[in-house]
């Protein structure tokens, strides 16, 4: 455990985390034409947090209150601000920020991971590929800092930032994912590929109300799930849904949306009476 600490602590020491990567600061494609930075919390403007915290607002408080937590205004704040947080902030040159992801690194079942909280966009610059590159910015910065897994949480009923994700995923590398049960509280989806994991974690959504997330998930103190994986569940990555968005997917044959909000990337904090 020293070894998976001494590494998240180096990590948290860097100045910039794309430094050594200048390539991916900028994206320019697809009729847009943005410079992205990767900044500290505390290197942020207030204008810039508000910014984010608004957008976030915007896209996720409907999900957040069809699920069993609600949109908690106060704690997304808090959340935002942590001195732990680490931000990719997307702007366009004269138009200010447009998209960005909150991230975090950190230690979860043990294992040193890249966290990833938030990829939020403006909505007139999706589907024009900026998120893709946002995670595949996530990967980079993980890989480059020695963390084993890049980690994000998805509502059950965000099935359009699932599919998103699952198919960025995909195009990052083939994967075969495992669907098993955490706690009670979902489905967590895992994919393995050289040695590297992306993980997906689900949130129950309307209707389906399973237990609350072990506690000490957002201290990366949960005890891995015990017992084999539930029968039935595993799942071949090499053909995700395809077909043109609004089509049908072929495995739950309703629309997939066509600008689907991104997040949330981790669950609300939970209440700890110790504090």
């Amino acid at each position: 455990m020293d070894a998976v600490c001494a590494k998240v602590e180096a990590a948290n020491k860097l100045e910039d985390p794309l430094e050594a990567f200048p390539v991916f600061k900028k994206y320019d494609r697809n009729g847009l034409n943005v410079a992205i930075e990767c900044k500290r919390v505390s290197g942020l403007e207030p204008t810039t947090l508000e910014w984010a915290f608004e957008l976030t607002k915007a896209n996720m408080q409907t999900l957040y209150e069809q699920s069993e937590w609600g949109w908690k205004e106060r704690e997304k704040r808090e959340e935002l601000r942590d001195d732990r947080a680490w931000y990719l902030i997307a702007r366009e040159s004269g138009a200010g920020p447009v998209a960005f992801s909150h991230f975090r690194f950190d230690v979860e079942c043990g294992d040193e991971v890249l966290y990833c909280y938030e990829v939020q966009l403006e909505s007139r610059v999706r589907r024009r590929g900026l998120g893709k590159f946002l995670l595949q910015i996530l990967q980079l910065v993980a890989n480059s800092t020695q963390m084993k897994k890049v980690m994000l949480t998805v509502f059950k009923h965000n099935h359009g930032a699932y599919q998103f994700f699952r198919e960025a995923l995909h195009a990052l590398a083939t994967c075969r994912g495992r669907a098993t049960r955490a706690g009670g509280a979902g489905a967590a989806e895992r994919g393995e590929c050289d040695g590297f994991r992306r993980h997906v974690r689900l949130l129950p959504g309307p209707g389906r109300l399973g237990a609350r997330p072990p506690r000490g998930l957002q201290e990366g103190r949960v005890t891995p799930p015990s017992g084999p994986p539930t029968a039935g569940t595993t799942q071949q990555w090499d053909h995700p849904p395809q077909g043109p968005p609004g089509a049908p997917d072929r495995d739950t044959h309703t629309p997939r949306p066509l600008l689907p909000p991104m997040g949330p990337s981790r669950p609300p904090p939970l209440p700890n009476k110790s504090r």
